[in-house]
């Protein structure tokens, strides 16, 4: 694996990083700022972002998971409240299946648990089950057992709803609702398949925490360089720099296994790739709440009040960590992928 990215991988980056810059959140206000939140929105449209996993005439993705990672890291950085990781997750979806693409905004719908995605019984999804990134969306995504695998089928959505994450709308639900499969659906989607998908959800969710810690360190160092106390910055002192240097060393631990595991989603196998993702979550969801938990501590009084910013990186990540399985889970992924555990007591 080369770890660096191509010229095209930097200028998407920076691409990114300009919207993110100047529309992205800056302050809690901003929230309710609908004209910045509709601007972003339309500059995410044209980009084409969430189509990077749509399939070219040979049916491979337009662009690999390392360049969707990309796009989710920096949008993850600027606490963007725009959809961008249930789309995209949707859109592998139906490629994954051989579908057309949709006509309108959808998500996908995960079990209860949110390790993994739903699976309807009976044409109706499991009580509980929640669609992420529901922003706009107008059905979600789930999945129907059948004899070679599963298809893949539509449920729904009403109006979004809330959820622990500030930026990105989640919604319960409804058990009584009917899922309708989705049409020309050229194969089932396979284990290996779903294993493909699982890996760029979590590569994906991976690259967000990654951002998200980004943004939170920068916030912080900034509060600290400009708070004072006894006449000098507090980020002088040496407690609050091993607090931030900790924080950084976590940051770029996570965003060398969040980008392997990105890369692993095209390059490997669909187990070698899961059990990547797998890891990398592992990592990035438990180094992503200490650093966020960082950031509200160095802000001290301030960081725990509505108007700093720092709760809503705190809130973003508890999320993402959460988003396909959070550490037990994919530590419980790993020692499976690995032969680790289990009838010797240890799993």
């Amino acid at each position: 694996m080369d770890v660096r990215l191509s010229s095209v991988q930097r200028a998407l980056r920076e691409s990114v990083s300009l919207v993110v810059d100047r529309l992205g959140l800056h302050a809690v206000r901003e929230l309710d700022d609908l004209e910045r939140s509709e601007k972003l929105e339309a500059a995410i449209v044209a980009s084409g972002w969430r189509e990077l996993r749509s399939p070219e005439a040979e049916g491979a993705p337009l662009a690999s998971g390392v360049e969707a990672a990309i796009v989710a890291e920096e949008l993850g950085r600027g606490l963007a409240d725009a959809p961008f990781l249930g789309p995209t997750m949707a859109s592998e979806l139906r490629r994954l299946v051989d579908a057309p693409a949709a006509t309108a905004d959808e998500t996908v719908v995960l079990a209860p648990s949110l390790s993994e995605l739903a699976v309807v019984v009976g044409g109706a999804p499991p009580k509980g089950a929640v669609a992420i990134d529901t922003q706009r969306a107008h059905t979600a995504l789930v999945l129907v057992p059948v004899r070679e695998g599963h298809v893949v089928a539509a449920l729904p959505l009403g109006s979004a709803g809330a959820g622990v994450d500030l930026t990105r709308p989640s919604t319960v639900i409804d058990s009584r609702s009917l899922a309708v499969e989705v049409g020309q659906q050229g194969r089932p989607l396979s284990r290996d398949a779903l294993a493909k998908w699982t890996a760029l959800g979590l590569a994906l969710t991976c690259a967000d925490l990654v951002g998200v810690m980004c943004g939170a360190v920068e916030l912080t160092s900034g509060y600290a360089a400009a708070r004072q106390q006894f006449g000098r910055p507090v980020g002088s002192f040496q407690a609050v720099q091993h607090l931030l240097a900790d924080a950084v060393v976590l940051m770029e631990g996570s965003r060398s296994v969040a980008r392997h595991a990105a890369w692993a989603v095209d390059a490997l196998a669909p187990e070698e790739a899961l059990g990547a993702a797998a890891g990398a979550k592992a990592y990035c969801a438990r180094a992503a709440r200490t650093v966020c938990e960082t950031s509200i501590q160095v802000h001290g009084g301030v960081g725990n009040t509505w108007e700093c910013l720092a709760h809503v990186h705190l809130r973003r990540a508890l999320l993402s960590g959460e988003i396909l399985g959070g550490v037990g889970v994919n530590l419980g992924r790993v020692l499976a992928h690995y032969g680790i555990g289990g009838s010797d007591g240890l799993r």
